[in-house]
């Protein structure tokens, strides 16, 4: 992985890690990842524009009664549907690539895949709002412009260690600030940020702040995910490093589910982030449970029944991740590899767990040597209700009924390994895993031989079915779900733009008049005022009679000093201002002030569904534009989708999508990836 290059306006004489802007990985280097993030960006090209050509056979089919005219879109819309349905597989597929991540000795585990986005020009834009809205050139600020932007397109290759953690990171406090300083409530400013789902490649694209963040927190936990995978689980220090990472995923996950609610693209839908938290969580729950056996499992009795309750545990976790996966809508985005994955270890630790505890109660009978109380109170929390309604400490006199139960809990992990090896076979990007294949042959292997060293042939008592085994863990669940917004989220970081003001004062949501250069000269001593005030300093205690105050632009009463003479005071306390002060002679000195306005009577726009003070979100299908076009903005004005958008009411308000046409007919086949509208309904 090498290092990009400096950005505009970042010194080069110190460490650059020491700065704001640790760059990202090289795009062009040739790593596995970065060729499949460039298949991922490729994917997305081609599914705009079959979006865009079956939107657009769908509007003329609507509006043409010409029957052979109908006929021939009918046909072109079938071939559409099929590519569409193609790319959606090709993207699965990308998905599905979990040997690229990691190494595969072990199990794999599944990374989350980074969200791809377009480049994004704030010069003109962050330049027209700093003089109109705070009346000063906007190309003093070129720098800081060229810094962020030259950030943000770090943010797109981030590494896949801390420092690309760090990196988004200090982007996201950026945008904190960002936010404040140019992102009024009451207008937009005309930048436009493009998202694209990690599952189904569909754009999203607003002029909401609020998608940036969003987009952000994603990655991190992606990024996050994907430093889990990477670790080496055949040490004691990798699996720790996995179990963090993955949970730390999971606290973002979480974090992004909690902040922002009503997201326009499905992979930060609610019940899309509920299951990847599940999801993150299993995986660091599977760590733990490698972390335990990796110096190898005691055959003892207690630790039997230890280890056989935390695989027990691992296979709940997962059996929760399958359960969401296959609840509509989300079976319909989720890789078909992903849903078999958690459905096969599900079955596989469950089937460890009987195991274990066979184990335990055909390799161990009571001696007189042992604790009978404690061996009796670890079985009796092995279940939930003890086999047949006998006592623990029955059973465990009882040589034949430890057998006959040894052998019910073989036998529930014989079907299990079996069920988990069928799985594997349904899934073409599952057999491509060998290690995964023969771990399970080797789980089933392994019980269909204790099963034989313990069945007798004159033995015909009718097997009992095994009860469940109570699952228990050494990782603490509030550990799991509350300790997991990392601190990375909340990095402090240098303002870019702080030579604007303090952000209390000098924000897009205050109106200011435009700076007035007043001449401030001496009356008896006296300048005519006081000042109050951190940084900056306000007028107060203002003699109307004063000349300041009855010069012809007037200063008022709790104007802000932001100038004296050539010095800037946005940022100077009274105590400084009045040492610049002191020294006015009798010819004077020019002070600039500015004048807060009343920001109350301007019209607010329609509330949005999706983040408050949005009025619309724009699908990039309906940016009709070339990849290397840079203003999108502009392109969004065509009459054509926008006043479609106007006539559908029913239709989210905070959403502009593609009409879908009435029609039946053999096809009109259902692309569920691709969904035309992102109404509430139709998410959640």
């Amino acid at each position: 992985m090498t290092d990009t290059l400096i950005p505009n306006g970042c010194k080069t004489n110190g460490p650059v890690e020491s700065g704001y802007f640790k760059k990202g990985c090289n795009p062009f280097a040739q790593t596995g990842r970065s060729k499949l993030q460039n298949k991922r960006a490729l994917l997305n090209q081609k599914i705009i524009k079959q979006m865009r050509m079956r939107a657009g056979a769908e509007n003329l089919l609507k509006a043409t009664s010409n029957n052979k005219v109908r006929e021939q879109v009918v046909l072109e819309l079938s071939y559409v549907n099929s590519d569409l349905q193609l790319l959606m597989e090709e993207l699965e597929g990308l998905n599905s690539s979990v040997e690229v991540y990691q190494d595969t000795s072990s199990i794999p585990l599944i990374p989350l895949g980074l969200k791809e986005t377009k480049d994004v020009d704030f010069s003109v834009a962050l330049k027209d709002f700093i003089l109109e809205h705070y009346s000063e050139d906007g190309s003093n600020f070129q720098d800081e412009i060229d810094d962020l932007m030259d950030l943000r397109q770090a943010c797109r290759t981030p590494s896949r260690n801390p420092s690309g953690i760090d990196l988004l990171a200090n982007y996201f406090s950026q945008l904190g600030f960002l936010e404040t300083r140019f992102f009024s409530p009451t207008r937009q400013i005309g930048i436009f940020f493009t998202w694209y789902d990690s599952f189904t490649g569909v754009p999203v694209c607003q002029q909401n702040i609020s998608l940036e963040k969003a987009s952000i927190l994603f990655n991190m936990a992606a990024l996050y995910s994907q430093i889990g995978t990477r670790a080496n689980r055949q040490t004691q220090a990798g699996l720790e490093d996995a179990i963090t990472a993955f949970q730390k995923s999971a606290g973002v996950l979480h974090y992004l589910k909690e902040t922002f609610t009503h997201t326009p693209s499905y992979d930060m839908s609610p019940a899309m982030l509920s299951m990847l938290i599940r999801l993150m969580l299993a995986q660091a729950q599977e760590c733990l449970f490698e972390q335990i056996t990796l110096p190898g499992i005691r055959n003892e009795f207690f630790s039997l029944l230890r280890i056989a309750q935390e695989a027990a545990k691992v296979g709940e976790t997962y059996s929760e991740v399958h359960q969401s996966m296959i609840q509509t809508p989300i079976k319909n985005n989720v890789p078909f590899f992903w849903t078999t994955m958690s459905e096969l270890k599900t079955n596989h630790y469950n089937s460890l767990a009987h195991y274990f505890v066979s184990t335990a109660l055909l390799d161990h009978q009571l001696t007189p040597s042992d604790d009978e109380d404690k061996q009796e109170k670890a079985l009796s929390q092995v279940y939930d209700a003890m086999p047949e309604g006998r006592s623990p400490l029955d059973i465990l006199k009882d040589k034949a009924e430890r057998r006959r139960i040894g052998k019910a809990h073989l036998q529930r992990s014989i079907m299990g390994h079996e069920e988990a090896i069928r799985t594997h076979s349904r899934c073409r990007h599952l057999q491509k895993l060998d290690i995964l294949s023969d771990i399970l042959q080797a789980g089933l292997k392994r019980s269909i031989t204790k099963f034989e060293q313990n069945d007798k042939e004159d033995e015909f008592t009718d097997y009992m079915l095994a009860p469940d085994i109570i699952c228990k863990s050494e990782m603490d669940e509030l550990l799991l779900t509350v300790t997991l917004i990392p601190a990375a989220t909340k990095v402090k970081v240098k303002d870019l733009f702080q030579q604007l003001g303090p952000l209390s004062v000098f924000s897009a949501k205050q109106r200011w008049s435009a700076p007035r250069t007043i001449r401030l000269r001496l009356q008896d001593r006296d300048l005519g005022f006081t000042l109050k005030g951190d940084a900056p300093v306000q007028i107060q205690s203002l003699d109307p009679l004063c000349p300041a105050a009855v010069s012809a632009k007037g200063l008022k009463e709790g104007d802000y000093l932001v100038a004296v003479g050539d010095t800037e005071c946005k940022w100077l306390g009274v105590s400084d201002v009045m040492k610049l002060l002191k020294d006015v002679d009798e010819e004077g000195v020019d002070i600039r002030v500015v004048s807060m306005l009343d920001s109350s009577s301007q019209p607010m726009p329609t509330k949005s569904a999706t983040y408050g003070g949005l009025p619309k979100t724009y699908s990039m299908i309906c940016l009709a534009h070339d990849e290397d076009d840079k203003k999108s903005h502009k392109v969004a004005k065509k009459p054509s989708f926008l006043s479609w958008g106007l006539k559908n009411k029913q239709k989210s308000g905070s959403t502009l999508s593609l009409p879908s046409a009435d029609y039946n007919g053999p096809w009109n086949r259902p692309c569920p990836t691709y969904r035309n509208s992102y109404n509430e309904s139709a998410l959640y």
